[in-house]
């Protein structure tokens, strides 16, 4: 094996979620951690069957976490319901860190994101595709600013 493909085997990926209360966005980083692409939208009561499935073929190095606030900057409503699933998440996988980021608007941009990349209405319609575009753009937001 080459050394670049050796660094590469090394490397984990990054893992971000767009936790909701029914549904809950993946998407994950390439290998060096460039590019961010929607992997999957799940069933949340299935996330920790899916993420320990997920984790016995992949080397995860972080997990991105969205964090909903309101415009003050305080927590909205729905993190009531994300904190404790970042309590089990740190307690099921103590070994990988978890990094919280500021997702607001991401369901309207990937909405508008959907809209420019010419989906129809009823694809748009679609809100387990949202939450996986929103998971991507959670992602790619922690990765423009680190």
């Amino acid at each position: 094996m080459n050394t670049f493909k050796q660094i590469v085997h090394i490397l984990g990926r990054i893992l971000a979620i767009d936790y909701g209360e029914k549904k809950t966005g993946i998407a994950v980083t390439d290998e060096l951690k460039i590019i961010a692409s929607g992997l999957t939208t799940i069933a949340t009561k299935n996330i920790f069957s899916f993420l320990t499935e997920y984790l016995k073929n992949e080397k995860i190095e972080l997990f991105v976490v969205g964090e909903p606030k309101q415009m003050n900057n305080k927590p909205s409503e729905s993190e009531q319901f994300i904190a404790p699933f970042v309590k089990k998440l740190s307690q099921t996988f103590p070994k990988i860190p978890i990094k919280r980021i500021d997702e607001r608007f991401t369901s309207k941009i990937a909405f508008q994101s959907m809209i420019d990349s010419g989906l129809n209405k009823k694809q748009r319609q679609n809100k387990a595709l949202i939450d996986e575009i929103s998971a991507t753009i959670i992602l790619q937001s922690y990765l423009y600013n680190t």
